[in-house]
């Protein structure tokens, strides 16, 4: 009998918190391979949590700018140099540079996961000489990775266009379960996700002011001191609460018990502006009406089922009017807590793991 075949997957985080990464090694290992999962280990990472899949953590010698990016290379090439492994997966051109190298150097085949446009992310394109990098980096790599995948349609598109390849979808939507929604004793409004530059806190906490309700923030990110601090600056300590990083079982019992969901980014990136948010897809499987930016993912889903208000612009005027429809309309919040009910019927996981297996199968 032949031994399945071993997948080795690689991110930049911690692994406990990334839910997308969770569902898609879960599934792969479900189809009958070997998957391991590679993020590098913080000082305040906590133990990790066990999972169907193989897990690993290599430490660094620090935790952001170019020095983590030169250590988690080196370590990941020297780690990947002598793990067992047929297939070596990418996950977003922060890790793509030593599987890139392994893959050729042991002539392995290799897969690119492109959770972001990652040359057009706001915290990249702000600084000349380290966008200048990263495109470069894409142009070397990306077009030698013939197979894979992204988060949708836009991003595919971009993808073609910029690199000439052609990658299949595989959005970041909710693994579909039973759900009931239960009665809401507080219309808190939640955002769950990275507190990171662009996601609109320097509007959204403004507009809490002429809210009657609570705002609860769940992560944290390289935005979360600002908004804190803005926060405490307008005095909103009592109506916005930062809950912080808030393991995925746990956070599934605040979104269903949520009122609003909150699914904002500023139209500063191109990234942003094709985005199709892990958020979007909670939010929708717990019933949750939510308030979103005008851009062409959210539009599209949201012709077929209206499930959110979508807003122009991220003004604090904008979004203080929209939360309070979505507050005091009760047959508009009805209407759109059923669509999101209908909706998460087809856009669910156990859909998009059909197409994430199919990627893999055509290496058998």
């Amino acid at each position: 009998m032949s031994q399945p075949k071993k997948i080795v997957c690689t991110v930049t985080n911690d692994l406990n918190y990334d839910q997308r990464m969770i569902r898609i090694c879960t599934s792969l290992t479900e189809a009958g391979y070997d998957v391991t999962l590679i993020g590098f280990e913080r000082k305040t990472s906590q133990p990790i949590i066990p999972r169907p899949f193989k897990q690993v953590r290599l430490s660094i010698i620090a935790e952001q700018g170019k020095i983590m990016y030169l250590h988690y290379w080196i370590k990941l090439f020297f780690f990947l140099l002598f793990r067992k492994v047929d297939i070596l997966c990418a996950i977003d051109l922060d890790t793509i540079m030593p599987v890139y190298y392994i893959s050729k150097l042991r002539g392995k085949k290799r897969v690119y996961d492109a959770h972001e446009i990652f040359t057009e992310l706001k915290e990249v394109i702000d600084r000349p000489a380290v966008h200048k990098m990263w495109l470069w980096i894409g142009k070397h790599t990306v077009p030698n990775f013939p197979v894979g995948y992204t988060i949708g349609e836009c991003y595919a598109e971009d993808f073609k266009a910029k690199y000439g390849v052609d990658y299949k979808i595989v959005r970041n939507a909710t693994i579909l379960r039973p759900v009931t929604i239960p009665e809401k004793t507080e219309r808190f409004i939640l955002y769950q996700g990275a507190v990171n530059v662009g996601r609109c806190f320097e509007q959204l906490i403004p507009a809490m002011k002429d809210v009657n309700a609570r705002l609860i923030i769940c992560g944290k990110g390289n935005f979360s001191e600002e908004a804190m601090a803005l926060t405490k600056q307008l005095g909103l300590e009592d109506k916005v609460i930062f809950k912080g990083y808030i393991p995925p079982a746990e956070l599934r019992d605040y979104t269903i018990k949520a009122w609003v969901g909150i699914t904002l980014f500023e139209d500063t990136s191109l990234s942003n502006r094709l985005s199709l948010a892990n958020r979007f897809f909670d939010y929708m499987h717990n019933g949750v009406p939510q308030l979103c930016i005008k851009y062409p993912e959210y539009e599209r889903i949201n012709t077929q089922y209206e499930i959110a208000s979508l807003i122009d612009s991220a003004t604090p005027q904008n979004i203080a009017s929209a939360l309070k429809r979505l507050l005091d309309d009760a047959d508009y919040y009805n209407k759109l807590q059923q669509n999101c009910m209908q909706a998460r019927e087809k856009y669910c996981w156990q859909e998009e793991a059909k197409t994430l297996v199919s990627v893999y199968k055509q290496f058998d």
